[in-house]
């Protein structure tokens, strides 16, 4: 039953990364469109998905909370600021995109609010995924740093990375679903967004050995860990000949794709730790009954159910979007 758990545990996290992802990524070249008209159709592309997604981060706390009760106390005792701080971007960004729609002399504020809760959140994210892999100060499984111990350059430069990532996804989604003038300005900013999340990519392997990240061990460890690496760089090579030919569905299936080979490095990189080199995921896990009686309810219906959910409004709203409603 452990094993289940992990399993979904990894499933909502990669699904929250990918689709609440992407339209973060929108959110945060929002702040970058001079255009109102250009606004109206960057919401409508995400208009019918964006609260759903969130759902998948709502569904990872849940199974933390219940099946995972020690990280998930390790993780607010550390990230307490940074994830009240994200909770709240989440929150103006859901705020602003429902009243941007309605208001008329102030809509400014509300752009504003949106774009830059968009990115906060994308930025807390990443520093967040930075300060796990360079490692917490932990002591007998629990947290034994400061308030300020998960904050590092090397966490801000994944801030900043995460960021470039979203937009490079908020970007291919744009191509996949926009028509006319905005889909040539997406695909006029995906080579500067792809070069930029490579280019981060480069840093951050440079930075981890140049500071013997522990995590860094494991690749002489486990020599298969590079099969990620290379579905990662195929994918990347697909996306710049997606953009090159005009493929308007490639440029964000391979990105997915380069998402999904980074978080599988990370992944199996930090395996059995549930927290990295501190607590596994046996130690993690709560109690066998307390598995089991979740698995009957959250398990059993929950999950499944919210994944038919998003896979039947992925599929009613498919297909390009022409243009934004000031109402919705």
């Amino acid at each position: 039953m452990i094993h289940f758990w992990v399993g979904a545990l990894a499933l909502t996290t990669l699904l929250y990364v990918l689709l609440d992802g992407f339209d973060l990524g929108v959110g945060i070249l929002f702040g970058f469109s001079r255009s109102d008209e250009h606004r109206r159709r960057m919401l409508a592309a995400i208009s019918p998905v964006w609260d759903g997604n969130e759902t998948w981060l709502v569904l990872t706390a849940m199974i933390l909370f219940g099946a995972f009760p020690g990280v998930y106390a390790t993780l607010l005792s550390a990230f307490y600021l940074p994830l009240v701080l994200m909770l709240g971007a989440l929150i103006l960004r859901g705020v602003a995109f429902e009243f941007r729609y309605k208001a008329t002399s102030a809509r400014w504020l509300w752009d504003l609010g949106f774009s830059g809760g968009s990115l906060v959140a994308t930025f807390v994210q990443g520093m967040t995924v930075g300060a796990l892999v360079e490692g917490l100060p932990m002591q007998g499984g629990h947290y034994a740093g400061g308030v300020f111990d998960w904050f590092s350059p090397f966490a801000c430069l994944c801030g900043v990375g995460l960021c470039l990532g979203y937009a490079l996804l908020g970007a291919g989604w744009l191509v996949a679903k926009g028509e006319g003038d905005l889909r040539d300005r997406a695909y006029g900013i995906l080579p500067a967004l792809t070069a930029g999340v490579f280019g981060f990519l480069a840093l951050a392997f440079i930075y981890a050995v140049t500071l013997h990240f522990r995590v860094m061990d494991r690749w002489f460890e486990r020599p298969y860990l590079a099969v990620f690496p290379v579905v990662g760089a195929v994918a990347a090579i697909r996306l710049i000949l997606g953009i090159r030919d005009r493929h308007d569905l490639q440029p964000f299936r391979m990105t997915a794709l380069i998402f999904l080979s980074a978080f599988g490095t990370l992944a199996v990189s930090f395996w059995p730790f549930m927290i990295p080199f501190a607590v596994t995921i046996d130690q993690a896990a709560a109690p066998p009954a307390s598995l089991n009686f979740m698995f009957w309810g959250a398990g059993l219906i929950v999950l499944p159910l919210t994944l038919g959910y998003t896979a039947t409004v992925y599929r009613v709203f498919r297909g390009k979007v022409a243009g934004g409603e000031d109402d919705h």
